[in-house]
Formats: C-alpha cells, structure tokens, sequence
C-alpha cells in the first residue's frame, strides 16, 4: 500500500523542520527544543554550524548532557551524514537514553545543483534509516531569510513534523515514506569519453578515469582516491549488473565526474550509506566511493538499470 503524506504512523524517530527567519528565532526555538530534552531527561546532540553552535554554546554553558559535535568530520557529501548520526548517537546516547538532534544542513552551501538535490534525498532519507532505531528525535532548523518559498516547500516535504509556535505538528506536505521523487540526471556534456567495460576491462577503466581526471584539472593526490572508487563501481556492474557497463567522464562548472551506467537494480535506498559491518559479506563498493568522492548521485530501477555519478571537485587555478 502506497503511503499518504501526513497519514502514517508514527514511528520512532520524531523528524521536525524548524524554519526561522534571524539569529534571535533560531535560539529561541533551538534552546525551546533543548529545554524539552532536558526536562524530559534525553541526552542532546548539537551538528549546526559552527557560528550557530556558538551562540548556542554561550546559552548552554555548562549543561552536560549537551554535546557539541564536530561537523566538519562528516565533509559535505550528504552521503556520509546518516553514519555520522548513527556513529553519534552509538556515542553519546548512553544505556538506551532517549536523544535529541539539532542538525542544520548547509543548504547555502550548495556547490551545484547535484548538491542540492542530494541533500535533500538525505533529509528525506533519514526517515527510512532511523525509522526503527531506538526513540529519538532530530530538529532541523532551516533559515528563510530570502523568502525562497519552492525552496522550503521542497524541503518541508522530507520531514514528518514541523515546528511551528513552539509546537511539533504533523506535516501535511511530507511525501511518506515511499514518495520521494529524483531530480532527472542532466545529460553529459560534450566533450565527454566513453568506454564499454566486462570482465578482465577493470585496468582499463582506472586508465581512462586516470588520464581524463588529469586532463580536466583533478590534483594528483585525489586519483588514487577517485581509481579506487571507479573500481569498485565497475566491479559492482560486472558482479551484479549484467556483467559489463557503460563508462563515460567529463567536467562541468570545476567538477569532474564519472558516470557508470549497467542493467542492475539496487533495491536498497540506503545502499552505500551505512557503515558495513564487520561480517557482512559484500555491500563496501558503495561505503567507499561515498568515503572517497566529493558527491555520489544513484538512480536505480528495475525497468531501467542503475545509474551512478562519481563527482570529483577540481579546484580553482592558482
């Protein structure tokens, strides 16, 4: 059964979007969610930026069941921050302790349109991985201070709940947990190389990754990185995809990418997104190319097979 947005059932993460407009609106509701979380004796878990975190830090001073956690360490492809929650709250969420979230996305930040779109799959898709962990709530606040309403719209829809007059209420714009729909890949631009890769092509396609990422400007010390993930992803659709695939590389506005196309499916949404475990046998491909690339864009359907983008930044000439 297809869910409806506002009409699911509450599970137990509690994700609310907070929208304020200055700085004096985003302490007020932030230390309101606070103070909830101290009376009701959960533990809370501070991920704002670090302008944000100070002045909250000066409000708080003190409180030691509040924890200020480092951003930075989670770098800026969305695609790591669900393990970085995860990783945070295994730490600071002691004996089953309930918790509470402050996370503020750098949305103004955004490198790209690529960027942007992923952040918001990960806001929407923090609901489908925390939906069964244990109870906890995450408060997003989200600045609108340029009044750019498609912008919260779109964001409105990825959470549950929204703060509004000091009180979480059901959002009527979430799309449920099934309704998130992808921006459409922009097609590559010209020029751009393509290789047909199977089995026994995997030199070939480090090769071509290698020379084209030189050529478009990549640092030296970033293509071990990037050969390595490109690797993983070929492996991927010889393995599961049909056993061969599609390679084709360019660059556009300081970006170099790699995109893999083949006739696989991957069912799993959060594919590549939490931290394989110890025993777990096979699923790494994904984990390491969103552990060694600037951005992972996925597209994936049983009628049309998968699709992946490695993005690589290029940085600006000296």
């Amino acid at each position: 059964m297809t869910s409806k947005p506002g009409t699911e059932p509450d599970p137990s993460f509690r994700h609310e979007l907070y929208p304020y407009r200055d700085d004096a609106q985003f302490l007020t509701g932030t230390l309101n969610f606070v103070r909830e979380a101290l009376e009701a004796g959960e533990a809370v878990i501070v991920a704002v930026p670090s302008e944000k975190a100070s002045a909250l830090r000066d409000e708080l001073t003190g409180e030691p069941a509040v924890t200020f956690v480092e951003t930075s360490a989670a770098g800026a492809n969305p695609g790591r921050h669900i393990a970085a929650w995860t990783a945070w709250m295994s730490e600071h969420g002691e004996g089953g302790r309930p918790v509470r979230g402050i996370g503020e996305t750098a949305w103004r930040q955004a490198r790209n349109a690529a960027h942007l779109s992923e952040l918001r799959y990960n806001e929407w898709l923090l609901n489908r991985a925390f939906a069964h962990s244990p109870a906890w709530s995450m408060l997003c606040p989200y600045d609108t201070a340029d009044d750019d309403q498609d912008a919260l719209r779109s964001v409105s829809r990825c959470h549950p709940w929204i703060r509004q007059g000091g009180q979480a209420v059901r959002n009527h714009d979430y799309l449920g947990s099934d309704g998130h729909a992808f921006d459409a890949l922009p097609e590559p631009c010209d020029p751009f190389q393509e290789l047909a890769y199977t089995r026994g092509d995997l030199s070939a396609v480090r090769s071509t990754v290698a020379q084209c990422a030189s050529q478009a400007g990549v640092p030296e010390a970033q293509l071990p990185k990037l050969a390595l993930a490109c690797t993983e992803i070929a492996t991927n659709s010889i393995r599961h995809g049909g056993g061969s695939g599609t390679l084709r590389t360019w660059a556009k506005d300081m970006t170099f990418l790699c995109e893999f196309r083949d006739d696989g499916y991957i069912s799993d949404q959060l594919a590549g997104r939490t931290r394989p475990t110890a025993d777990q046998t096979g699923g790494r491909g994904l984990w390491l190319a969103h552990q060694l690339c600037d951005l992972v864009e996925i597209r994936s359907t049983r009628d049309r097979g998968t699709t992946v983008r490695l993005h690589m930044d290029i940085p600006l000439p000296r």
